[in-house]
């Protein structure tokens, strides 16, 4: 029997995200796996995985919010901007930084903002990776992204911190493509100093949580039981952001051959629309962008075969 669903995945440090697709293709017996946005090797936290028809929606899943826990480390820049890189500058004043100090650099940088991202990134340009550019020594011009932060939450109690290395711990909620590092260095930049992100955890991508998630060893021993269904979110947890209707029977025949409909009124205010048959997802539609008042097909997904889990 085919396995279909979304695995919520404990990704441990010192593996890539691509490191956990194949071992767990090896597990699970299949090629069909697509993880739902990368995470550094030193990270670890929540990786979304999606298996079988379910790699349809991974997009969707890697555009939703993410919660991180982070720390930011005061004193120095690296060349990567986490701890892994070279120092690039250093200052070894003493320092004293003030709760309310912190919390006004915070605030500043919550809402939309603007990010370079590092040079050790697999950002493009001119259709090469920014880290390709880095290990050639090939200086680049970065491109200036816009980033979305919901909020920035202290997680330390300090009324100060002093010290010529300064180190605390923060929550952020964020949008796609947000570059946790550069935060970190936009962080020191407010406060006057060179910083870079010394720790960092994905706590949640889009619905899924860290008490949701299983480690790959975990993954391992249920699939060996056979009780893996069990822990697998069906196709329509990936596109939950998104509203849903059931279709009309009359625009079924319409709706499976793409073709191009009246819009929904739910479409007005929302990017894309699920439309269900007998409440399993069969087609996602979008405000045609062309033809006024009209919808068109997003993503088509039928309905599930007998030997899908």
């Amino acid at each position: 029997m085919a396995i279909n669903g979304i695995l919520p995945l404990w990704k441990e440090k010192g593996m890539t995200s691509h490191d956990c697709v194949f071992k767990l293709r090896k597990i699970l017996k299949t090629k069909k796996v697509g993880h739902t946005g990368t995470l550094d090797p030193e990270v670890d936290g929540v990786l979304p995985i999606c298996i079988g028809n379910t790699t349809k929606v991974a997009e969707y899943i890697t555009n939703q919010g993410k919660t991180y826990e982070a720390e930011v480390a005061i004193g120095f820049s690296t060349e990567t901007e986490d701890a892994t890189g070279e120092v690039v500058e250093r200052n070894g004043q003493e320092k004293k930084i003030t709760r309310q100090e912190l919390l006004t650099a915070l605030d500043s940088l919550t809402g939309e903002i603007t990010q370079i991202p590092p040079m050790y990134s697999a950002v493009k340009v001119n259709g090469k990776k920014l880290y390709e550019y880095a290990r050639a020594g090939i200086a680049v011009e970065r491109p200036v992204r816009k980033a979305w932060i919901d909020s920035i939450e202290l997680l330390d109690n300090a009324a100060e911190w002093t010290g010529t290395d300064i180190h605390f711990r923060i929550r952020i909620q964020c949008g796609k493509g947000t570059y946790i590092r550069t935060l970190a260095v936009q962080i020191g930049e407010a406060l006057g100093y060179p910083a870079h992100m010394s720790k960092l955890t994905r706590t949640e991508s889009g619905k899924f949580k860290q008490a949701d998630c299983l480690t790959l060893a975990q993954v391992d021993e249920i699939a060996q039981n056979g009780t893996i269904g069990r822990f697998l979110k069906p196709l329509m947890y990936g596109l939950s952001a998104f509203p849903s209707v059931e279709v009309d029977p009359k625009m079924v025949f319409a709706m499976k051959n793409g073709q191009v409909m009246d819009m929904h009124p739910l479409l007005e205010k929302n990017e894309l629309l699920v439309f269900t048959l007998n409440d399993n997802p069969f087609a996602l539609y979008k405000k045609h962008p062309e033809k006024k008042g009209k919808m068109k097909p997003e993503k088509m997904f039928g309905l599930p075969t007998e030997d899908e889990v």
